[in-house]
């Protein structure tokens, strides 16, 4: 997002943190209710230009949200989508995006409530590196031709029962209306949202053999020095790393694995 858009999201998730702190508010509850007005405003491409039209005074546009869905949302969540479309937006698209990420918000924070945020954290992680190693899982969750309800059954197979509801009710959300994102890039995006709930940054920690407790603390440490936030490792096994260990920070890699080096040394070799 661009200029006023990234204000107007910035503005929309300090009230969404003002109402979940509130104990009369069921952040699992408005959710559901956000992610319902995302799927609208995709749908409806021109309610949604209506809704963000620059032309188009903001307590205008409010009033007319509060028209359309005032009777089909609890009182909270109309409030919430009146102020966000009060804001002025740079694309229309931006709009429905912030919708997304505030439900997807409003779930993690629910997770959080219950003490069950690093679990639902860890196992998006998990689904991710399990899409990653499986074409067949991922060709049948992505498959425009399979019906909403046969992907949701497909995943309740996979995590009900398995894994937190929350995060059963975030992956089916993303694999049932990605909105034109990949999968993998879904799942990294609520990964992140899930760390920084935590104002933690996420680490992916690649290392051929699993790392003792003492390493992980030291290996936290590090990077959260390194990187002046609290950090979250996310830790995967490849035996393929020789020696060492990969750590990617956002776009950032910090190669430390023996593969890593001989495969430089062959680049520098062969040039």
């Amino acid at each position: 997002m661009n200029g006023a858009s990234r204000e107007a999201l910035a503005a929309a998730r300090e009230r969404l943190d003002a109402l979940t702190d509130s104990t009369s508010v069921d952040a699992g509850s408005l959710a559901e209710e956000l992610a319902a007005v995302t799927a609208l405003l995709h749908r409806e491409v021109s309610l949604r230009r209506v809704l963000t039209d620059p032309a188009q005074a903001g307590e205008a546009k409010a009033e007319l949200a509060q028209r359309l869905l005032g009777s089909q949302l609890s009182g909270t969540a109309a409030d919430l989508v009146s102020g966000m479309v009060r804001s002025r937006w740079s694309q229309s698209r931006d709009l429905v995006d912030a919708l997304e990420e505030l439900a997807d918000l409003a779930d993690l924070t629910a997770a959080q409530q219950a003490g069950a945020l690093d679990g639902v954290e860890d196992e998006l992680f998990r689904f991710g590196r399990i899409v990653s190693s499986s074409n067949e899982l991922r060709a049948a969750l992505t498959d425009r031709k399979a019906t909403t309800s046969a992907k949701s059954e497909l995943l309740h197979s996979l995590l009900g029962g398995r894994a937190h509801a929350t995060t059963e009710r975030l992956v089916t959300r993303l694999v049932t209306a990605p909105r034109g994102r990949s999968l993998e890039s879904g799942l990294e995006s609520l990964s992140k949202l899930a760390a920084e709930r935590r104002d933690r940054m996420v680490a992916v920690v690649t290392s051929a053999v699993p790392l003792s407790d003492v390493q992980k603390q030291r290996l936290g440490a590090g990077l959260a020095k390194l990187y002046g936030r609290r950090m979250h490792l996310n830790l995967a096994v490849d035996p393929e790393v020789i020696g060492g260990m990969r750590v990617q920070v956002g776009d950032e890699v910090i190669n430390g694995s023996i593969a890593d080096r001989l495969e430089d040394a062959s680049r520098r070799l062969a040039s």
